[in-house]
């Protein structure tokens, strides 16, 4: 690519595989502690869920902010939470992924990362994952809202009253 030229696609995609990455951002440092697998699975939640009980340091509350799938609530989840009870699970409203801080850093991971690279394998894709978790740890930072919530609630509402009008 050079300065002024569009970036060309190909027509001929072809998908190489898939990986399900789990990550948990550290509101406070940006820190991410990622985990990759092949599957998407209540297994695979669990595993990370392990991984997160041994880096988290002993004594903090973990709370998690998670999407509603289905993974996140078997009874084997469930089961593993009650004997770690430092671990709460906070569910998003569906639709509503922007309220959860890694969603916007899985975004950067995509565009910075992910969608330009030259994947042939998953193998591959995993360690572009990894090298970039690596990466963006030696010097994490933080998201900040620029918005307060009164200002985020009051869009919203404004939003919300004009539905009715809408004529459907």
């Amino acid at each position: 690519m050079m300065p002024g030229v569009p970036q060309r696609v190909t027509h001929d995609y072809v998908r190489a595989g898939t990986t399900t990455l789990f990550a948990a951002l550290e509101v406070a440092t940006g820190k991410v502690i990622g985990s990759l697998h092949r599957r998407h699975r209540a297994e695979e939640f669990k595993k990370f869920l392990i991984k997160l009980e041994r880096e988290v340091p002993d004594g903090l509350e973990v709370h998690l902010v998670l999407d509603n799938y289905a993974t996140h609530k078997t009874p084997a989840i469930k089961t593993w939470l009650l004997s770690h009870p430092r671990f709460h699970l906070h569910f998003t409203p569906t639709g509503s992924s922007w309220l959860n801080l890694v969603e916007r850093w899985f975004a950067e991971l995509t565009n910075k990362q992910i969608r330009r690279g030259v994947h042939k394998t998953v193998r591959d894709l995993e360690q572009d994952i990894r090298t970039w978790i690596a990466a963006w740890n030696t010097d994490p930072k933080p998201y900040v809202w620029i918005k307060t919530a009164d200002e985020i609630l009051e869009r919203l509402a404004s939003y919300l009253n004009r539905i009715p009008d809408s004529g459907h």
